[in-house]
């Protein structure tokens, strides 16, 4: 089966190239589950109930998030009532929300989808390794099919997780950094691996957010208003291959769409 994975949708410019283009990826690619982290879908910055029922009735099957997925307030009902919008499973206990959702994907194998965050220049959370280990171990044996999200700033952290859960998941694809890497690949357990999805979103910008202001920021270290950018809006995801009867992936290409 083949999975998709969209990276980080950021504000109106990135909902607006997955809207236009998911339903055609979703046919050639003969998709059978569609995931995207949409932490940033609502101008940047978190994401609110209507943008998230928009990004579902385009067709997505779970969206993921990551350290902005609390930004909104208007959000934490909804991420207790809509199992199928993720945040990261290793913030504390008694949050809104979850870090896992299984389901049935569209060719009727079932699947677990995993969100965690990293620690390292991040918020300080649970431990996101000690998180996978215990949600890997809750979930039924006959899923094979286990994508994780890992929104996480370090390459390495990255990297380590990946090898971390080579052999017990299908896919692990980073996030968080806006920035698409050429290391796809799959690991020698069946693991495929991406260190970051990067962003989908407009690229004229830095990581999203005009860069005017954030090169004023730079220059003069006070703070400044950041605006998402507009322009350069680009599309950038993965499609996994699986073995639904094991589980473990046989290839991963990346996707770029230029707007």
């Amino acid at each position: 089966m083949n999975i998709l994975f969209i990276g980080d949708i950021f504000a109106s410019p990135g909902r607006g190239i997955v809207a236009d283009n998911l339903n055609r990826i979703v046919s050639e690619h003969k998709i059978s589950l569609a995931i995207a982290n949409a932490e940033n879908s609502a101008g940047g910055f978190g994401i609110t109930p209507p943008i998230a029922d928009e990004l579902l009735s385009l067709g997505l099957d779970v969206l993921t998030g990551g350290n902005h997925s609390f930004d909104k307030r208007e959000i934490y009902d909804y991420l207790g009532n809509h199992p199928r919008l993720l945040r990261p499973a290793n913030y504390p206990n008694g949050l809104p929300g979850s870090g896992v959702y299984s389901g049935t994907a569209r060719n009727g194998v079932p699947y677990a989808v995993l969100n965690l965050q990293g620690r390292a220049q991040m918020t300080s959370i649970d431990c996101p390794f000690k998180k996978a280990d215990e949600l890997l171990g809750k979930i039924d044996p006959e899923i094979k099919i286990r994508f994780v999200d890992f929104h996480a700033e370090l390459t390495s952290e990255k990297v380590a997780m990946g090898w971390h859960l080579d052999g017990r998941a299908t896919a692990m694809i980073g996030t968080h950094t806006h920035v698409p890497t050429a290391d796809s690949r799959v690991l020698a357990n069946g693991l495929a691996y991406q260190t970051d999805a990067g962003m989908t979103g407009p690229y004229d910008s830095v990581i999203g957010v005009e860069k005017e202001s954030i090169i004023r920021r730079f220059m003069t270290g006070l703070p400044h208003r950041m605006e998402a950018a507009r322009h350069g809006v680009e599309f950038h995801g993965v499609v996994i291959h699986a073995d639904e009867s094991t589980g473990k992936a046989t290839g991963i290409e990346r996707i770029q769409i230029v707007k």
